[in-house]
């Protein structure tokens, strides 16, 4: 009788063993436990705006300022990902920026980490910059460099001119793998401005993604360098057909000249049946096509420049009929994501140890 009572007890310790043994190694990142769906997630429309504004649960230990952070639940402690840091617009909240571009929910398919700060004063200046490179820095040591194959900024707006400015700063310039610009300025020669962009309106508020209408020399953080960076890098541009003059996209492209890219493909187009989570509240009365309407579907025109050296990334891509704040559909998110994770990476193991310290 004991021996039969031994051999069922091996067997059940056999049976549950991968199951406990998945546990002990799955990986908790930033002392956030990983939850299926992702915490603090907005459901498919009408997401409240306590859920938008909400800053996040990780904490960046040295400044105590707080940050989203999303990552597979079963990552394991080997395992290659990619690393995403993504920058809010000015006047926003990283809620409203997690939603707007919503890698999160393609962070198991894809293996991706993603860090979404905020600025407390929802416009991003130098003030931040510790504070941003803290969350890199300790997001590095616990996955382990050489875990990391690609490391990319992404930025809507005022938060992709901030990657503009500090993929040319010390820290970011030899660990960035890519820069995917979201309305955030275009490396290499940008489109301009429909006429009556971001007219209307009053004060920042919730979702705001850029710099308010106008004319005359743009606040701080709101400029952005001309010439190319020295540093090289996948580059995607992204842009709501709306926000542009009716010269559209420029034609060539100095970085894809100087990534030593072909001449630009045809655009592949991308159709969404189903809208994005995210607007921007502010601005629907009246509505403003070019800073953007309510969420809807959408057809978007993605045409990539090939061949570029080392493997690096180069593309344009169009959401047709689209203004400024319309959180991106489905599709066309996991269109950029799968994009993202073709290009070369691996520059965290190139750097060496001090880079990110």
């Amino acid at each position: 009788m004991k021996k039969a009572i031994d051999v069922v007890m091996v067997l059940v310790c056999l049976a549950l063993a991968p199951a406990a043994f998945a546990q002990q190694t799955a990986v908790q990142l930033g002392g956030v436990p990983c939850a299926t769906p992702p915490a603090l997630h907005c459901p498919e429309k009408d997401c409240p705006s306590d859920r938008v504004i909400n800053q996040g649960p990780a904490v960046e230990m040295k400044t105590r300022r707080t940050y989203f952070l999303d990552y597979p639940c079963d990552l394991k402690a080997d395992e290659k990902v990619t690393l995403v840091l993504s920058l809010h617009g000015a006047g926003s909240y990283g809620n409203w920026q997690r939603h707007y571009f919503p890698i999160v929910d393609y962070k198991d398919k894809y293996r991706l980490v993603i860090a979404t700060p905020n600025s407390p004063t929802h416009v991003w200046s130098d003030v931040d910059d510790v504070y941003l490179q803290n969350i890199v820095t300790a997001l590095v040591d616990q996955i382990g460099r050489q875990n990391i194959r690609a490391f990319w900024l992404v930025g809507h707006s005022q938060g992709g001119l901030t990657s503009n400015r500090i993929v040319r700063a010390e820290f970011f310039s030899s660990i960035v793998d890519g820069w995917l610009s979201l309305s955030g300025g275009r490396l290499g020669g940008s489109p301009g401005r429909a006429g009556n962009f971001g007219v209307g309106g009053g004060a920042a508020a919730p979702g705001r993604g850029a710099a308010p209408g106008g004319r005359g020399t743009p606040p701080a953080g709101f400029t952005t360098a001309t010439e190319l960076p020295s540093s090289d890098f996948s580059f995607i541009f992204t842009t709501g057909e709306r926000e542009m003059d009716e010269k559209g996209v420029p034609a060539a492209s100095q970085w894809a000249t100087k990534l030593a890219c072909g001449a630009k493909g045809a655009a592949a187009e991308i159709v969404d049946t189903q809208a994005g989570y995210i607007y921007d509240r502010s601005r629907q009365n009246p509505p403003n096509p070019s800073w953007g309407l309510l969420p809807r579907p959408g057809t978007a025109k993605m045409a990539v420049y090939p061949n570029c050296k080392d493997g690096r990334v180069v593309a344009d891509v169009v959401r047709l009929e689209k203004g400024h704040t319309e959180g991106l559909e489905p599709n066309v998110t996991e269109a950029l994501v799968k994009l993202m994770v073709s290009a070369k990476g691996g520059k965290l193991q190139q750097a060496g140890d001090r880079s990110v310290r």
